[in-house]
């Protein structure tokens, strides 16, 4: 009888799609033994790219149910993979704390309300004069902001954490393919992807991570399955007053919904904007600070030095993210919408379950 290292030798497993999803499920199927193929036309444009990388677990208001119970459990896994990783670059980390802020009442009355209920100590109630705003009043000449503070959840660079696992991948000598796969079919108990140039590649299980496209592999009606893409803009700034440092704020803070984080003395990003399109909407610069009532003479005057845009799909008619068995050796994790890096780890450990399930 076989054992289960030389099952999982022998299996060869195909993830479609090289986005954090994607590598991420291969890094740890890649740990568990099994050969590994990801195939993607082009790894650059996929929005794994663009994401900013805050890790909104802890801060979360919703402690109960699966969307919950997923980012609990990328909360425990993230500090063991970090660890592991930092093996292949020892500068990545996650910056902390993430500081949650707001303009309006209501809203604040309801994070304070979250704050007594849950009785954490990683997250504390950031009332109007507190050390973690008086800065951010000072830059941005705004009196009414409050909100609240995880010391647990942060902020890790998506460019860092693509490029340090594309080395462990490397290392692994994990098989790239650079091809589009048009259709997927099982035959013989194996499945068939086959690529634009019709070439054939064989292997027992396939795993779609391609996001919006992976539905046009799949009958979507039949699994019930519709995706919508939602556009998320981000601007890099570069300011020209001596008089205001940038490093003097916290390290990453939201807005009511914009998040801001200061990079050097004179440079922040800004992100990001919601747009159902594929398609970037103009005025990106006044959406991302419409969080203000009268901008900053700083901010007026500021140039945008880079500026950049990522498509994220996000489910209809069932909560995000989509992680299903479709059939017999066929996965989908699609549908992270702005989720994707935190729920990376909880997303491979179901992968992995799935699969010791499937194959044995």
């Amino acid at each position: 009888m076989k054992t289960l290292k030389e099952n999982f030798q022998k299996a060869h497993i195909v993830i479609i799609g090289s986005g954090i999803i994607g590598k991420f499920n291969a890094l740890e199927l890649s740990e568990l033994g099994f050969q590994i193929t990801i195939i993607d036309p082009a790894q650059i444009q996929n929005s794994s790219n663009a994401a900013l990388g805050l890790l909104m677990g802890n801060i979360y208001q919703k402690r109960s149910g699966r969307s919950w119970y997923l980012r609990k459990q990328s909360i425990e896994l993230w500090p063991q993979w970090i660890t592991f990783l930092q093996k292949f670059n020892n500068e990545l980390h996650i910056e902390k704390p993430l500081i949650q802020l707001t303009t309006n009442e209501e809203k604040f009355k309801k994070l304070r309300k979250f704050i007594y209920e849950n009785n954490d100590p990683s997250l504390q109630i950031l009332e109007r004069d507190s050390i973690f705003i008086n800065n951010i009043n000072k830059a941005f000449q705004i009196k009414n902001i409050k909100g609240i503070v995880s010391f647990k959840d942060g902020r890790i660079s998506a460019m860092n954490l693509l490029k340090t696992i594309d080395k462990y991948l490397i290392h692994k000598k994990i098989n790239f393919l650079e091809e589009k796969i048009i259709k997927i079919k099982k035959s013989n108990n194996q499945w068939i992807s086959t690529t634009k140039n019709n070439v054939n590649i064989k292997s027992d299980m396939v795993i779609l991570c391609n996001s919006l496209k992976a539905v046009d592999l799949i009958d979507s009606l039949y699994h019930n399955i519709k995706l919508k893409p939602v556009l998320g803009q981000a601007i890099e700034l570069h300011i020209n007053d001596a008089e205001v440092d940038l490093l003097s704020l916290p390290k990453q803070f939201n807005i009511d919904g914009k998040n801001i984080i200061p990079i050097s003395k004179n440079k922040l990003i800004i992100g990001s904007t919601d747009e159902y399109s594929t398609m970037p909407e103009e005025n990106t610069f006044a959406k991302l600070t419409n969080f203000l009532d009268k901008q900053p003479n700083w901010l007026v005057e500021a140039e945008i030095s880079k500026k950049w845009y990522g498509i994220r799909s996000k489910p209809e008619g069932q909560p995000s993210p989509i992680m299903k068995n479709l059939e017999n050796g066929l996965l989908i994790c699609a549908g992270f919408y702005k989720n994707g890096i935190l729920l990376a780890p909880a997303c491979s450990k179901w992968v992995a379950n799935e699969i010791k399930n499937y194959l044995f």
